[in-house]
């Protein structure tokens, strides 16, 4: 078997982190999605340099029979063909084996959103909390649902990036890229309340930290999974399902809330941080559905009418 599979995907893997500025995470999942593809050729005694269309296309029938979730064989797919068009621009095959393999039509499901009445009973529950850690409970939900900011972006964020009280945040996003995060009056009392306590989540022995959210744990900041966590209790608190609480879900609750409001989408768009226009869409169902119910449940004509 040939042995240039290897050094062709770190080859590709270098491409992704300096030209792309691809995050960790995201380079670790194309590694093990191109792995995957490597494990699948090898048992007929193929590589990725030297398989064929037919085999690849094999590949791909492979991941839809083993019964992965749409998501994840949609991203392997994706992984092995960005791997080609690599290969194909480095020259060193001539042919893209991945090309004549038509994508899958799956159906995109539809984010879980939380209703205004939601939002604000979550908050409640989260400043119900003693002291400090319902005041960082608060300001980690209202930040987010001000500023529809990744969990990862929020909690990156350096002490300087809110000490002077700022209408906004200059976030820096996915591939490095920056946008301006807005931050309404709610958000900025929650952060003032917040800060005059954040010295009691400092790491053992140290006078400060240079992170907004300070932890005890080994990284020295707050990790997603605690914040996660913490909101399935606020969520328990609340009457919630936990289910359906979650940082990305309050960044979806940022977006539909404002796009019910009236909008633009390509604010929304800049807002998010996405890079095509495509992935804002999907907002525009959940609020179509939400409007629908509405006017439905709520506009004279609209209700169904009882015998008398």
């Amino acid at each position: 078997m040939s042995s240039k599979g290897p050094g062709w995907v770190d080859a590709f893997l270098e491409m992704m982190a300096v030209e792309r500025a691809a995050a960790r995470n995201t380079l670790t999942a194309y590694g093990k999605d191109l792995e995957d593809a490597r494990a699948y050729l090898a048992r007929s005694g193929h590589d990725l340099d030297d398989a064929d269309a037919e085999t690849i296309e094999a590949y791909f029938q492979d991941l839809g029979a083993r019964g992965l979730s749409p998501a994840t064989a949609a991203r392997r797919r994706s992984a092995v063909r960005q791997f080609y068009r690599f290969v194909l621009g480095e020259t060193w095959r001539t042919d893209d084996p991945s090309r004549r393999v038509a994508a899958p039509k799956a159906g995109r499901p539809l984010p879980k959103v939380l209703e205004r009445e939601e939002i604000e009973r979550l908050l409640a529950a989260a400043i119900a909390k003693d002291g400090a850690q319902g005041l960082r409970l608060s300001c980690i939900i209202e930040l987010i649902y001000a500023s529809g900011l990744r969990i990862s972006e929020l909690l990156a964020l350096p002490l300087s990036a809110l000490a002077r009280d700022p209408a906004y945040l200059i976030v820096k996003g996915k591939g490095g890229k920056e946008r301006l995060a807005p931050l309404n009056d709610a958000a900025r009392t929650a952060v003032k309340a917040y800060l005059v306590e954040r010295p009691a989540f400092f790491p053992k022995a140290a006078k400060d930290s240079p992170w907004l959210f300070p932890s005890r744990g080994a990284s020295g900041r707050l990790t997603a999974r605690r914040v996660g966590q913490l909101l399935e209790d606020a969520a328990i608190a609340a009457g919630i399902d936990r289910e359906k609480v979650s940082p990305h879900v309050l960044r979806h609750a940022f977006a539909t809330h404002l796009l019910e409001g009236g909008a633009d989408l390509r604010v929304i768009q800049t807002l998010l941080g996405h890079a095509d226009i495509a992935t804002t869409q999907i907002y525009t169902h959940v609020a179509g559905e939400h409007l629908q119910h509405v006017v439905q449940t709520k506009h004279p004509l609209g209700r169904k009418k009882t015998p008398h």
